[in-house]
């Protein structure tokens, strides 16, 4: 099974090593969640396997944790304008959803370095994103992972014709799922996660609505609206509610804008 599970469900681990990549983001809480699991039924829990979220670049001696909706922004992807992806983020949606920054967790939750949180992005929209409303803070991940990437974490490409609202195994029930199957032929699946555990980094998540659009060329949307984070690196307390509505990320996840040019 495909599941975005892992997108704000990993642990970072590696700090101090040459670079970070996407898949160092709470890989370690999914282990630890499989294990718990396993040991109270007694049997191996499939590895429901994710996209790995990369992190967003900062350069020169900018703080790597914020690149403000005012500031020029990371340095982009080739695909991506030269403009502030906060910005251009928060211009496609409604002004009540919060004051948006782009943030990188690594660099929040375990002080990685610019240099250490640096990767290349294929969406023009993709990164990690704090939504500030009503004193807390909550967060918004996208990105886009392309077939290769896709089979070399789940041994496949994305299957627009997978139904990850029916539990298989012993796989974790997906709470108030959505599948909806595009005239495009694109599948966009939607569901609730109480992040009800916790894990060894001083870290624990709150509620968040996540979301994956399987595309017909084998490649994937994953994106998770959190109501935030406590612990180590917190920016504020949770939001009472996700960041993004299921209306608000499914118009989103569908829009022009989140593809890369050509």
């Amino acid at each position: 099974m495909n599941d975005v599970r892992e997108l704000l469900g990993r642990a970072v681990e590696g700090a101090g090593k040459p670079a970070f990549s996407a898949g160092a983001v709470y890989a370690k809480v999914a282990r630890i969640r499989r294990r718990r699991r396993a040991a109270a039924s007694a049997a191996v829990i499939a590895v429901v396997a994710a996209g790995a979220f990369t992190l967003p670049r900062a350069g020169g001696d900018e703080d790597p944790a914020h690149t403000s909706v005012a500031s020029a922004g990371p340095t982009p992807s080739p695909s991506a304008s030269t403009a502030d992806r906060a910005g251009r983020l928060a211009a496609l949606l409604p002004p009540d959803v919060g004051e948006i920054e782009e943030v990188s967790l690594l660099a929040l939750i375990k002080k990685a370095t610019p240099e250490q949180a640096q990767t290349t992005y294929l969406g023009p929209l993709d990164g990690q994103y704090a939504f500030r409303k009503d004193g807390g803070v909550g967060y918004l991940v996208l990105t886009l992972e392309d077939r290769e990437a896709v089979e070399r974490k789940t041994g496949r490409p994305a299957d627009p014709d997978e139904d990850l609202c029916v539990r298989v195994g012993q796989e974790p029930t997906r709470t108030d799922c959505e599948r909806e199957a595009l005239p495009d032929g694109r599948t966009l699946t939607t569901w609730h996660d109480s992040m009800d555990y916790s894990g060894d980094d001083n870290v624990r998540w709150g509620p968040e609505l996540v979301g994956r659009l399987a595309q017909s060329d084998g490649s994937q949307f994953l994106v998770r609206s959190s109501t935030g984070f406590e612990g180590s690196g917190t920016q504020g307390p949770l939001l009472s509610e996700p960041p993004l509505s299921r209306q608000q990320l499914k118009k989103l996840l569908t829009g022009p804008e989140v593809l890369p040019k050509g």
